[in-house]
């Protein structure tokens, strides 16, 4: 195994504290949505949300990002976190109240699951030219949303060097598009499968 692939592995090597907690208390809807809200994204952990964006601080820094990037409203507290241990600014794309100061930057992400368009907004002064960004989110699925942020860092000028989720469902094919960017792609926890109930999470499915 040469470097690369040493590194690759290292930025999806499942983050046990996050994969326990998964594969014991989720909720899992008709073998597609994973539900983690009572930690994750509704109800939040300070302990764990530390140590998760510890954890992707590490797979992170190799590539040297000078800023973190994320969407309202979900995405805010592990990018928070990562921020934090990385010591860099964090800035998040508007969805609910998108006025920015200008000039704005924008892409509309549809929603084949809630129906309907999100339309994302930043201000291009948050993302100066030639900044090395990186891009963390709590969840990646089918990818909409983590492309549409990767436009809007090219659209500024700047750099994105990474793009790193709390979980990703690999089922959903989401890193495809980040990939064909060129991006690597970083997971705390990566789910194969939602099956009768159960979380099948890669690298650790012997703990179901």
């Amino acid at each position: 195994m040469d470097k690369d692939e040493i590194l690759s592995e290292l930025l999806v090597a499942p983050f046990l504290p996050l994969v326990e907690r998964i594969i014991a208390e989720a909720t899992v809807v008709n073998d597609r949505i994973l539900k983690i809200d009572h930690f994750l994204n509704h109800r939040i952990e300070p302990q764990l949300m530390q140590a998760m964006g510890e954890a992707m601080a590490g797979r992170l820094r190799p590539f040297h990002p000078e800023l973190i990037l994320t969407a309202e409203a979900s995405g805010i507290a592990p990018a928070l976190a990562t921020a934090m241990a990385l010591g860099c600014p964090m800035v998040y794309a508007k969805k609910y109240s998108p006025e920015v100061e200008a000039p704005a930057l924008s892409r509309i992400v549809p929603s084949p699951t809630k129906g309907g368009a999100t339309r994302l907004v930043v201000s291009a002064r948050y993302l100066p030219i030639g900044t090395r960004v990186a891009l963390v989110d709590d969840f990646l699925a089918n990818g909409r949303t983590a492309v549409a942020l990767a436009e809007l860092v090219r659209e500024a000028g700047a750099s994105l060097v990474a793009a790193g989720f709390v979980v990703e469902k690999l089922f959903q094919n989401g890193r495809a598009g980040i990939e064909a960017l060129g991006i690597p792609v970083a997971a705390l926890a990566q789910v194969e499968r939602l099956e009768h109930g159960q979380v099948i999470v890669r690298g650790v499915a012997t703990m179901t």
